[in-house]
């Protein structure tokens, strides 16, 4: 029962402020950092890819109006043109689906990253607590150690003489 004393009103299923504040707070970082430096990159090449597809639209649809306009060489042309608006959008369509992978790719390895990050700090920081906890229950402890004994020695002369020489013998680790 004394084990749980420092404890205090720590309940499991009643969440702490202070977990949700910091949970917040980590979670708008890591949406500020991924905003910033992913999905920026990620929308501003997408859009140039759509802005690419659409010349190559743009040319296909220039190219045909030409074919119209020649009779004589439409079938070869218009076979040419063909060709070429599917070159380039398959072209426009490989070079965006391997940016967006890659984009992807790198957005994934710098979340698993920050994630570890912030795992190794908060394993710090909750080490850190454990340790500052102990250190001062052992303080508490030795206190009142210290005041008992005290008060058991001021009577007897023989009991002062004998913690002196255990004082002695102890070591510490």
């Amino acid at each position: 029962m004394t084990q749980f004393v420092f404890l205090g009103g720590f309940s499991v299923m009643q969440p702490d402020p202070g977990l949700i504040f910091w949970t917040t707070v980590i979670f708008l970082l890591v949406w500020v950092v991924l905003g910033r430096t992913a999905f920026r990159p990620i929308q501003e090449s997408l859009k140039k890819r759509d802005a690419d597809i659409q010349h190559a639209l743009d040319e296909a649809k220039r190219a045909r109006e030409e074919i119209g306009k020649m009779q004589s060489q439409n079938e070869l042309l218009l076979k040419e043109a063909q060709e070429q608006r599917a070159a380039i959008i398959k072209e426009a369509k490989e070079i965006r689906e391997a940016t967006i992978k890659r984009a992807e790719e790198e957005a994934k390895v710098k979340v698993q990253a920050m994630i570890a990050e912030a795992k190794t700090d908060v394993e710090h920081m909750r080490l850190e607590l454990k340790t500052s906890i102990k250190n001062e229950l052992g303080n508490m402890a030795l206190d009142i150690a210290e005041k008992l004994v005290r008060k058991e020695l001021k009577s007897n002369t023989e009991n002062m003489e004998l913690a002196q020489k255990l004082v002695e013998e102890i070591k510490f680790n």
